[in-house]
């Protein structure tokens, strides 16, 4: 991790406001954490976020050295930090996106990341992006663009991971020509035969629990596999370079890449609830993304204490920081009942 700007004067840094994050369990601001550390002023706080430019890479660098990075899974989702209460025309990067949490467009901001998962199970966030409507990009954009650094970076993926949302043909064409295998949520009416010049939806098909190899048009041939979620069926396809391997493809092999890709989702659940991500009381865009940079830091050190069995989950900290606060707040008490 490189150096912060002002090693010898500034009084903030990353560690302090990293902590805060993990321990502040809901009022997170410039003043919260100067009040709790007193001899720290909010200013100080507010100078640290405005000063820092971390980057994606940074955060790279700094979980490199723990996942095996060749022969994993990168995994790609994007989760809207929810502001619900911010007005876009005063705060940067707030915009009105699709969440699937609510089911509908919220207000908020997005945060696109690859998540790698090693062969070993261990995983990590290594590259993130915030969507700015000023740079004229799509999260398809995004998506290739940190694909092609992370390969720069060393990773070396054995599969690529998404929603259907991240399975357009051009992006799928992409993975096929850099030889990657790729597992894709695919939309229900998407078309794809099983005869040359026979096209049907794929809901439509009756697909085995071993899979069904199907001809995507103009694409070639993939795999598809339906899992049930509560009251639906969700349709993946999947790809390996070699026909034959595809073909020879299970779904022991298809629910093991699942898993890996399904550990995307247990970090957006980690990032909002233990992390903060979504509590931050700034407007400026500089100081939103160190702070999105921190809680995905503050994710990365909770997963690492996790993997060296320091604690055995990542909810375990949060859940036990004010126990014994609150213990020793209802034996003092407990006598005396509370004035109503």
């Amino acid at each position: 991790m490189r150096e912060r700007s002002k090693p010898l004067t500034a009084q903030c840094n990353r560690n302090l406001y990293t902590l805060f994050l993990l321990a502040e369990p809901k009022y997170v601001s410039c003043v919260r954490l100067a009040e709790i550390l007193e001899e720290l002023s909010h200013d100080s706080v507010n100078r640290f976020l405005l000063r820092e430019e971390y980057t994606p890479k940074d955060l790279f660098d700094e979980v490199k050295g723990e996942p095996i990075l060749k022969g994993g899974t990168t995994s790609v989702d994007d989760s809207v930090v929810d502001k619900p209460y911010r007005d876009p025309r005063k705060t940067e990067l707030v915009g009105y996106f699709w969440s699937g949490k609510h089911k509908r467009t919220v207000k908020g901001i997005n945060l696109i990341t690859l998540y790698y998962t090693d062969i070993a199970g261990n995983s990590y966030p290594i590259n993130f992006r915030l969507y700015g409507k000023r740079e004229n990009k799509t999260k398809n954009d995004y998506f290739i663009e940190m694909l092609q650094e992370i390969k720069r970076w060393g990773v070396e993926p054995a599969w690529v991971t998404g929603d259907c949302w991240y399975s357009s043909l051009s992006n799928l064409k992409f993975l096929r020509n850099e030889e990657a295998g790729f597992l894709f949520g695919v939309a229900e009416n998407r078309k794809v035969s099983l005869e040359q010049g026979k096209e049907v939806q794929i809901q439509t098909l009756a697909i085995p629990e071993s899979g069904l190899r199907v001809c995507l048009k103009e694409f070639g041939w993939v795999k598809v596999f339906c899992q049930d979620f509560k009251n639906e069926a969700r349709y993946y396809m999947i790809f390996l370079p070699e026909l034959e391997v595809l073909t020879a493809l299970t779904r022991e092999k298809f629910k093991q890449v699942h898993d890996h890709h399904w550990q995307i989702e247990c970090f957006h659940r980690v990032i909002k609830q233990v992390c903060n991500i979504e509590r931050f009381q700034v407007r400026n865009e500089q100081a939103i993304r160190n702070h999105v940079f921190c809680a995905l830091g503050a994710f990365a050190k909770l997963q690492t204490m996790r993997i060296e069995g320091l604690i055995d989950n990542l909810y375990q900290v949060s859940r036990q920081l004010f126990i014994p606060v609150i213990r020793q707040f209802i034996l003092k008490n407990r006598s005396e009942p509370l004035s109503t």
